[in-house]
C-alpha cells in the first residue's frame, strides 16, 4: 500500500514497489516513479525534466501538542509514502493556504539517486523569521539541480512565536522555546547527513544558503554548537545576524503577546494550548515593545541553552570561521520594501525627510543629516534615489559590512558580492531590489519577474550566479569560468564581486556611503 494516494504512475503496476524492496536506496528505472528508502521509510517521488523530485518528505514529527519544544525525529514507516506535494508551512500571517503546526517537511531535487556523491545545496527560506516556506516557485530546485549537477534541498520549519517565542523566564518546561525554529533546521540538516547519500548527495559537502531571514538563520547556525559539522560552506543572501535577541527583550515580547491575549505572566504556559489562529491574530494586534513600531519580532535568542553568544559580536564566532562563507547584498535592497508605496515616489527635497524616519532607516540619525551627506556624495541623485540608496546602505547593508569585516579580521575571510543586475518592476521602476538575486541563483527567472519584462542579459546573469553558487557548493571556492577572478574580502581593500551585465571585482564599492554610516551606532533590527 502507498500512503497519501492509492494510485501513482509506474507504481500502479507494482514493479516499482518491488524494485524498491529489492534495492533499498534505488530510484527505479526510467519511466517508473522513483523510490528512495530513507532511514525512516521509503518515499516515492516524481520526475521533472529529467530530475527526480521528492516533495513534502517528513524530517520531523508533528509539533502539534508539543508547541515550543525541541523537535523530534519522525516515527518509522514501512509502506512507501508519496512525496509529490509540498508539505504544510508553519502557521503565519501570510496567505499560504496550507499551514499547520505539522510543518517539518523538506523537498529534494536530484539528477539521480545513483550512488554518486554530488554536492548538496540546502536552502533556507526568508521571511524575517515570521513567514515564508520552502515551496515558492522562485526556489524550485529543478533547474539548479540539472544545471549544476547538485542535489537541492529546501525546508519548512516553525516560525514567529511558534519557532522563536521565548517563554523560558516565564514558565517551566520551555528552555529551548526561543530557538525551536533553529533546532528544526538542525534536525533537517541531521536528516541530510543520514539520508542524502541515498538521493545521490554527499553528506560531507553540504552548503547552506538562504536569503533575507534565511541568511540570518545561517549566520546564527554558524555560532550554534548543535549545528557544528552539519554543513561545510555557507552563503548569506541579504540576510545577516550580528546579534541575537537578548533574553530580557525576548521576554518582553512574549509578555506583550500575553497582554494582548489577556493572560498574565503566570499564565504563560497557556500559550501552549491556545489555537494557532488565535495566537497569530493576537500577534498582528501587538506592537513590538522594543522597536516601538510594527508587529512583534521573534527571532533567535541568546538563551544559554541553544545559543551561547551572539553570532558576530564581539567577533565572528570561532565555530563558524573555518567554514567557507559568502556574503551578498543587492544594490537597491529597500526598493522591494518601499518602491511599491506611491508616497515614496516623485519626492522633493522638502518631502524626502518625512520618508526617512526611524522605521525607514532603522537607526537613530537625523534625516536631514543623511540627506545633506548624500547630496554631497551623490550630487546627481534625485530625492527618490537618495531614499532607496540611503535606506539600503543604512538599514539593509550595515550588518553585511560588519560580518564581512569580522571575517576579514579572522583567519578565514569571506567572499563578498553586491548584486547590481536590475529587474524591471510592474510599475516601471528598475533596480536590484531585495530578493532579486534568488531567481538567478535558482534559474527561475520566469517565476521571479515582478510584472515587468525580462531584463536584457538575464540568461547570462543566471548562468553566472547559478554556476558560481554550484561551484562554491562543490569546492568551497566560488571561482569558475563564468566570472572574473574573485578574491576574498580583506581589509583595507574590501574586494567585492559586483554582479551585473559585466561582472567585475571592485575594491570597496560604495565606500563613501559605508564610511558615512560607520559613524552611526548599529543595532541589529529586532534585537
Amino acid at each position: 500500500m502507498i500512503t497519501r494516494r492509492l494510485t501513482l504512475g509506474g507504481l500502479a503496476a507494482g514493479g516499482a514497489a518491488t524494485a524498491a524492496g529489492l534495492f533499498p536506496n534505488l530510484a527505479v528505472a526510467q519511466g517508473a516513479a522513483p523510490v528512495v528508502r530513507t532511514a525512516h521509510g521509503p518515499v516515492v517521488g516524481a520526475r521533472d525534466q529529467g530530475v527526480l523530485v521528492f516533495k513534502g518528505v517528513r524530517y520531523g514529527a508533528d509539533t502539534t501538542g508539543r508547541r515550543f519544544e525541541a523537535p523530534r525525529a519522525p516515527e518509522r514507516w514501512d509502506q512507501p509514502v508519496e512525496a509529490l506535494d509540498y508539505g504544510a508551512s508553519s502557521p503565519q500571517r501570510g496567505n499560504d493556504p496550507k499551514q499547520s503546526e505539522d510543518c517539518l517537511f523538506l523537498n529534494v531535487w536530484t539528477p539521480a539517486a545513483d550512488g554518486e556523491k554530488r554536492a548538496v545545496m540546502f536552502y533556507i527560506h526568508g521571511g524575517a523569521y515570521s513567514g515564508g516556506s520552502g515551496s515558492s516557485p522562485l526556489t524550485d530546485g529543478t533547474n539548479l539541480a540539472k544545471r549544476g549537477d547538485v542535489v537541492v534541498v529546501s525546508i519548512n520549519h516553525r516560525l514567529n512565536v511558534f519557532g522563536y517565542g521565548y517563554l523560558a523566564r516565564l514558565a517551566q518546561g520551555f528552555d529551548v522555546s526561543g530557538n525551536a525554529g533553529q533546532l528544526d533546521i538542525i534536525l533537517a540538516l541531521q536528516w541530510v547527513k543520514a539520508n542524502i547519500a541515498a538521493f545521490g548527495g554527499d553528506p560531507d559537502r553540504v552548503m547552506v544558503f538562504g536569503q533575507s531571514g534565511g541568511g540570518a538563520k545561517i549566520a546564527t547556525l554558524m555560532g550554534t554548537p548543535a549545528a557544528e559539522g552539519l554543513f561545510h560552506r555557507a552563503i548569506s543572501m541579504s540576510g545577516q545576524q550580528v546579534t541575537a535577541s537578548g533574553p530580557i527583550n525576548a521576554t518582553k515580547r512574549t509578555q506583550a503577546l500575553l497582554r494582548t491575549l489577556n493572560l498574565t505572566d503566570e499564565q504563560a504556559g497557556q500559550l501552549k494550548a491556545l489555537p494557532a489562529a488565535q495566537v497569530l491574530e493576537a500577534m498582528g494586534r501587538t506592537e513590538d515593545p522594543i522597536l516601538g513600531y510594527g508587529g512583534l519580532y521573534f527571532g533567535p535568542v541568546w538563551d544559554e541553552q541553544v545559543l551561547f553568544r551572539h553570532p558576530f559580536y564581539p567577533d565572528a564566532h570561532p565555530q563558524g570561521v573555518p567554514i567557507p562563507f559568502m556574503i551578498g547584498n543587492t544594490h537597491d535592497e529597500t526598493l522591494a520594501f518601499m518602491g511599491g508605496d506611491a508616497a515614496n515616489r516623485n519626492l522633493t527635497w522638502d518631502t524626502l525627510p518625512g520618508r526617512m524616519g526611524y522605521s525607514a532607516m532603522r537607526s537613530d540619525v537625523a534625516p536631514e543629516t543623511v540627506i545633506a551627506a548624500y547630496r554631497k556624495m551623490k550630487p546627481d541623485w534625485t530625492p527618490d534615489q537618495v531614499l532607496i540608496g540611503a535606506t539600503t546602505a543604512g538599514r539593509s547593508w550595515r550588518a553585511a559590512v560588519i560580518e564581512a569585516e569580522e571575517r576579514a579580521r579572522s583567519t578565514n575571510p569571506a567572499w563578498v558580492y553586491q548584486f547590481d543586475f536590475p529587474t524591471v518592476r510592474a510599475d516601471g521602476q528598475v533596480g536590484a531590489g531585495h530578493g532579486s538575486d534568488i531567481a538567478h541563483a535558482f534559474d527561475t527567472v520566469a517565476a521571479g519577474r515582478r510584472g515587468g519584462p525580462e531584463s536584457p542579459g538575464a540568461a547570462a546573469m543566471t548562468r553566472q550566479l547559478s554556476e558560481t553558487f554550484a561551484t562554491f557548493a562543490k569546492t568551497g571556492d566560488p571561482n569558475n569560468p563564468t566570472i572574473p577572478r574573485w578574491d576574498k574580502y580583506e581589509l583595507p581593500r574590501r574586494q567585492t564581486m559586483v554582479f551585473n551585465a559585466e561582472s567585475r571585482l571592485v575594491d570597496d564599492p560604495r565606500g563613501d556611503e559605508r564610511q558615512f554610516f560607520a559613524q552611526v551606532p548599529y543595532v541589529q533590527p529586532g534585537t
